[in-house]
């Protein structure tokens, strides 16, 4: 069993990796949404970004906060999954 200091710290390492993911996803929406303001997309254009971003956040949200606060801390350090914006493409069909 883990004691506070370092369930603190996995928590710290979870919340750390999650900002800065959700900033990557975060930035992605800003660009369309420059790329719209810009002339360069449709509303339909941004609205798959929209959609897209909302999948992605989910499934970031879900990794790190299902799992126990020292496994999922374990896991970033050791090997930390990426690409949270291609896991919420949709799905073909």
């Amino acid at each position: 069993m883990p004691d506070k200091s370092e369930r603190r710290i996995a928590r710290s390492v979870v919340a750390e990796y999650h900002q800065a993911e959700l900033g990557d996803l975060v930035a992605r929406v800003g660009e369309a949404v420059d790329r719209y303001r810009a002339g360069e997309l449709d509303a339909f254009d941004v609205d798959q970004v929209l959609f897209q971003y909302s999948r992605a956040a989910k499934e970031l949200w879900k990794y790190c906060n299902h799992l126990q606060p020292e496994i999922a801390a374990a896991m970033i350090r050791e090997r930390p999954p990426h690409d949270w914006w291609e896991r919420g493409a949709p799905r073909q069909q």
